[in-house]
């Protein structure tokens, strides 16, 4: 079966296994979940990820999740925004916040992945890929 979301997946498996309590959870890599997973590093979000495996489709991304002290989650929601089936774009003027600041929106525009506080800083427009906090 080939996956038509891939992004989708990487969010709903963080998403499980943040339920579940897990240390760290596995999911194919590429260079996109790469890119999310340092953008969720950069905002701590997630403690850590690694790829393990030679090159090509058998790679592994690894992430290590993140909890407080008390065992409390870091991450409370992921919602992906722009689906296969919708794309949503939105303009550098009109990027959207997320719980009115507390949480993050992660965006692919011509610079590369980034925050919505770093597309609004650089008048950077874009696809809205979800929102996490």
């Amino acid at each position: 079966m080939t996956m038509t979301d891939p992004i989708a997946d990487m969010l709903t498996r963080i998403r499980n296994a943040n339920l579940a309590m897990h240390d760290e959870v596995h999911m194919p890599s590429s260079k996109m979940k790469k890119a999310i997973a340092d953008v969720l590093r950069r905002e701590g979000y997630i403690a850590d990820y690694s790829v393990h495996g030679e090159g090509g489709p058998s790679q592994v991304l690894t992430i290590d999740l993140k909890y407080s002290p008390e065992r409390e989650r870091v991450i409370t929601e992921l919602r992906r925004v722009s689906k296969s089936g919708r794309r949503v774009y939105t303009k550098a003027d009109k990027v959207p916040r997320v719980k009115g600041g507390l949480g993050i929106a992660v965006l692919s525009t011509s610079k590369g992945l980034m925050t919505d506080q770093d597309a609004r800083r650089r008048r950077l427009g874009g696809e809205v890929l979800c929102f996490v906090w």
